[in-house]
C-alpha cells in the first residue's frame, strides 16, 4: 500500500541527511508529500571548522541555511519547532508530545519517521523520537499512522533483533549525498576521513551509507 504523507521527526539539522535522505527521495519519485519536523537548529554542533568558519552566535543561522537548503534539495515541507539544541532531555516529554501532535493531527500522516528512544546515541534524538512515539500515541488506534524508528547505537541489532525495514537506497544515493553535502559546516567534518580514503567521496559515502534501516515501533509493547 502507498504511503499517503510521510512526516520525519529528528531533533537536529542533518539528521534527516544522514538517516533518511535516500527514504525520503524514494517516497518523493513517487509522488508522495513528505513533512519534516526538525527539532532545533543544531546550534550547540561542535563543528566550527578548522581554519573557524563560526561562532556560537553565528552558527544557528548557518546551520538553518543548509537545513532550508537540504530540504529543498529533498523536495520536502519543512517545519522548524524552535527548540533549544541539547536541552530536549530537560523538556516535557508530555508538552513536546503535545507539540508535535498539533503538526500530525493536521497533517494526518500514514507514516511517522523517527529516533529509537535508547537506541539513538544522542540525549537529543533518543527523548525527541519518545516525545514523537508518544504523540503518534494520541491518536485513536484505527486513525495512528505507522512508525519507523531508527536504531543507531551499537548494540541496537543484539538487543532488538534485526529491523524489519531496510531499504537499499543506492538507486538514489546521488540525491542523499546532495542532502548531506548541503549541511556543509558539519558533513566537511563527518566526511573529511572519507574523502582522504577515497578520490570519489560520494562513492566512498555509499559503501556506509547506502543502506537506511528502521524498526516498525509497536505501540503493545
Amino acid at each position: 500500500m502507498q504511503e499517503e504523507h510521510v512526516v520525519v521527526i529528528y531533533p537536529h539539522p542533518d539528521d534527516e541527511a544522514f538517516g533518511a535522505s535516500g527514504t525520503i527521495a524514494t517516497f518523493r519519485e513517487k509522488g508522495i508529500p513528505v513533512t519534516y519536523l526538525c527539532g532545533t537548529l543544531g546550534e550547540m554542533g561542535r563543528n566550527m571548522g578548522n581554519p573557524t568558519f563560526a561562532t556560537r552566535e553565528t552558527l544557528p543561522e548557518i546551520r538553518k541555511k543548509e537545513l532550508i537548503k537540504a530540504c529543498e534539495i529533498m523536495d520536502v515541507q519543512l517545519e522548524m519547532l524552535g527548540y533549544r539544541d541539547k536541552t530536549l532531555e530537560f523538556e516535557s516529554k508530555e508538552e513536546m508530545a503535545e507539540h508535535l501532535f498539533s503538526y500530525l493531527n493536521k497533517i494526518k500522516p500514514s507514516l511517522v519517521i523517527t529516533h529509537y528512544p535508547g537506541h539513538a546515541v544522542h540525549p537529543d534524538h533518543d527523548a525527541f523520537g519518545a516525545a514523537a512515539i508518544a504523540a503518534v500515541e494520541k491518536f485513536p488506534v484505527d486513525e495512528r499512522p505507522t512508525v519507523w524508528a531508527q536504531a543507531i547505537s551499537l548494540t541496537h541489532v543484539e538487543e532488538l533483533g534485526e529491523p524489519q525495514i531496510k531499504n537499499d537506497i543506492t538507486p538514489v544515493f546521488k540525491q542523499k549525498f546532495a542532502a548531506i553535502t548541503a549541511h556543509k559546516s558539519q558533513a566537511d567534518g563527518m566526511l573529511a576521513k572519507v574523502k582522504k580514503e577515497s578520490e570519489d567521496a560520494e562513492k566512498a559515502a555509499q559503501s556506509w551509507l547506502g543502506v537506511e534501516s528502521f524498526y516498525i515501533w509497536d505501540f503493545k509493547s
